[in-house]
């Protein structure tokens, strides 16, 4: 007969005994694995790019000056080219904007001949920044990629104040974790956004840049691009004739100050040069803002005051115009070329909370001396298309 509601049931207690297993070796091997934290000294150990981790030597010894040199870009010969876009066939692209920004699936730059490397150094400037993806480029013999394809495009600069591997130090390298960077630290701002062109104290600045990433975190660390020929045909042209008078100190001395404080040797001494506030660039003929609040100090003729309005003008125009700016996002084997002539970036450093490194390296080939072209035709064969 079933139980009524006031019956007690009573059945016999079981025991349960709980025996300790040993884990499988597994699960131990990957529980120890998850416990060592990216950027740690375990991690770096067993890191397979850690030959191309940042060093900071005074055996490094003291750089020369960086002295001038004459430079012709490679993008000229490409005009001549009946299809300058042959070495795209193959490849899917996809624009990030109808007029700046594109990503390239199916080219590999490793396997691209000199011809086709001149027709990359014109679609890079035509584009501004491109970001050509799942890329072997990124584990080729770093000799290849700084003396085949780097030199390619100009003569390759050495950072005078941020660390580099040991054996190439043309490799110019970013590197950031949860706790350290080898650029300046966002502990005291409220942004790390910071547009610049880099180096832009040199003679002769650079050109087209390439940028790959050996580890990355899955989401964040993105860079920003903006259109430097788009912030100067947004503005008005009584307004653009007026900045064409006019030129800009760019200042290396608050890198260099900045790395003597972190405890780090600067490799050559800081310089400082004068570059025209809007510049041509010598292929597209096209013309670009030229100016920069990471390098860019004070506009030649101009009162402080006056300088100093003119320049955060500028600055703010260029950080506040969407309509001219593209984001690129990092995914494996990604190899991101641009135009330093025609293009500002920044970085993005959203990432702390992931824990992850965010770890690469620059190849940054000089380009000509600033200058401008007042008389620049609008048609020139060079321009976007």
């Amino acid at each position: 007969m079933p139980p009524t509601a006031t019956e007690t049931i009573v059945a016999p207690l079981q025991t349960l005994r709980l025996e300790p297993q040993p884990a499988p070796a597994t699960a131990i091997k990957a529980s120890k694995t998850a416990q060592v934290a990216e950027g740690s000294p375990e991690w770096k150990e067993n890191y397979k790019y850690k030959r191309f981790l940042p060093t900071y030597s005074e055996d490094y010894g003291q750089l020369p000056a960086v002295e001038p040199f004459e430079h012709v870009d490679p993008g000229h010969k490409a005009l001549k080219h009946t299809d300058p876009r042959s070495f795209l066939q193959g490849g899917e692209i996809d624009d990030l904007t109808p007029d700046f920004g594109s990503e390239v699936s199916n080219v590999q730059l490793s396997k691209l001949t000199p011809e086709e490397r001149d027709q990359l150094a014109l679609y890079v400037a035509q584009r501004g920044v491109v970001a050509f993806r799942d890329q072997d480029f990124i584990d080729a013999d770093p000799t290849y990629q700084l003396d085949t394809f780097g030199r390619h495009f100009g003569r390759l600069h050495v950072h005078p104040t941020t660390g580099q591997p040991a054996e190439f130090p043309e490799l110019h390298l970013v590197y950031r974790d949860a706790e350290k960077a080898t650029d300046i630290s966002f502990s005291d701002r409220v942004t790390s956004t910071a547009w610049h062109s880099d180096v832009t104290y040199e003679l002769q600045p650079p050109g087209l840049t390439a940028l790959f990433l050996y580890t990355s975190p899955e989401a964040g660390g993105d860079t920003g691009y903006a259109d430097q020929r788009g912030s100067y045909n947004h503005l008005s042209p009584n307004f653009r004739a007026y900045l064409e008078t006019l030129s800009v100190v760019h200042s290396g001395v608050a890198q260099a100050n900045y790395a003597k404080a972190q405890g780090n040797p600067v490799k050559r001494e800081p310089v400082e040069n004068v570059h025209p506030l809007v510049r041509t660039h010598p292929v597209t003929g096209e013309k670009a803002l030229f100016v920069n609040p990471v390098f860019s100090r004070r506009i030649v003729g101009l009162k402080v005051e006056e300088s100093d309005a003119l320049l955060n003008f500028l600055y703010d125009h260029i950080a506040k115009g969407t309509d001219f700016q593209t984001r690129v996002r990092w995914k494996p084997r990604t190899v991101v070329l641009w135009d330093n002539r025609v293009t500002s970036h920044t970085a993005i450093a959203d990432f702390k909370s992931t824990g992850k490194v965010r770890h690469g390296a620059r190849i940054t080939p000089q380009a000509e001396r600033p200058f401008l072209k007042k008389d620049s035709d609008p048609d020139h064969e060079g321009m976007r298309s």
